[in-house]
């Protein structure tokens, strides 16, 4: 068989973070498509909206009031699903019916004061401002002594569950480490042992080589559709040094985070000509006091969107009862978001 025949054919591929399968079937994209593929208008740009609970001034929808603030802004949620005094409990009846308390925080980081401002229409230096943030809250809250794991995401657009359209992200953070990051852990911890170097590093070095599934990339950081994607135009943003957080970073390489941040969310609002909507998170390693040797630090972005603006990939059937499938294979969504321009389409009108 061809490796043209072989990109053709149904297949399964390992991802070797979460060590499952993922059904890609790209034989599937000739089929004939009815859905809608129209693109919605551009909804007008509003800097201030006095009704808008994370807006400068507004009071939120818990009776506190936001400062008048000028940068980035940091406040506890207001409707948390961790809090730091939860009941310590057990519950074992046969290993059947488990659970046990669970101690935490929740932040919001509200990116600007402006409530139309993105990531990808914020200037460079704006999102630089951003990191250093994360960076700051990352070191903050990993210090707590019995915090082990610090989670930083942002869930873009409505179809994502944002329930405010205001730029904003959020933080999470539990005295153990959850179900996706634990899985990486155990993950990369047996390949350097097996292996003896990095998961993340190694696997760098085979997509530098082979290049078909990058998508932008500068001096210190690689963002690709990851061979195992599930989602249509899912992506990772890979540092290409070994470092496992935030706090290892140089102010260069922080710089360069900002700057392909940028670059990937841009090519992800010019794909549909839309506010692309997606949940993002970082991936470092954990806060519980202990030498990581095998955590490379990475960004995951998992964007629902499939053929236009108004189609989404929906995970159902076959994907919850036996495994991820995908039709459109990560080279081919590589190649769409390479080819589209670095500049905004809302500033080409």
């Amino acid at each position: 068989m061809t490796t043209r025949e072989q990109k053709d054919a149904p297949h399964r591929r390992w991802n070797p973070l979460l060590r499952e399968w993922v059904l890609v079937s790209p034989h599937r994209t000739q089929r004939p498509w009815l859905g809608q593929v129209a693109t919605p208008g551009v909804a007008p740009r509003i800097e201030y909206d006095p009704n808008c609970y994370l807006c400068p001034g507004n009071a939120r929808a818990g009776g506190s009031r936001n400062p008048v603030y000028a940068g980035t802004y940091v406040f506890d949620n207001d409707y948390p699903a961790l809090l730091p005094d939860a009941a310590s409990f057990e519950v074992d009846q046969e290993g059947l019916i488990v659970a046990r308390g669970e101690r935490g925080r929740c932040r919001v980081v509200c990116f600007s004061p402006r409530h139309d401002l993105t990531i990808p229409r914020m200037q460079p230096e704006e999102v630089r401002s951003v990191i250093g943030v994360w960076t700051d809250q990352y070191r903050e809250l990993g210090a707590i002594p019995w915090v082990q794991h610090v989670q930083i995401f942002e869930n873009r657009g409505a179809l994502m569950g944002a329930s405010n359209p205001h730029p904003h992200c959020q933080i999470w953070v539990n005295e153990t480490v959850p179900n996706q990051p634990a899985r990486e852990l155990a993950s990369q911890t047996d390949y350097l042992e097996a292996h003896q170097k990095c998961l993340l590093c190694a696997y760098l070095v085979i997509e530098q080589n082979d290049r078909e599934r990058i998508v932008s990339e500068n001096e210190h950081f690689v963002a690709l559709v990851p061979y195992w994607a599930v989602w249509p135009f899912e992506t990772m943003i890979l540092a290409r040094r070994h470092a496992a957080s935030l706090l290892d970073f140089t102010d260069a390489e922080r710089s360069d985070l900002a700057a392909i941040m940028r670059s990937l969310t841009i090519r992800y609002d010019n794909l549909f000509t839309t506010a692309f909507p997606y949940t993002m998170g970082f991936h470092q390693q954990p806060t519980d006091g202990k030498s990581h040797p095998e955590w490379h630090f990475h960004a995951h972005y998992f964007p629902p969107l499939l053929r236009s603006a108004a189609v989404q990939k929906f995970m159902v059937g076959y994907e919850m009862l036996g495994s991820p499938q995908r039709d459109i294979t990560a080279e081919s969504a590589a190649a769409h978001l390479r080819g589209l321009n670095e500049v905004h389409f809302l500033d080409q009108i």
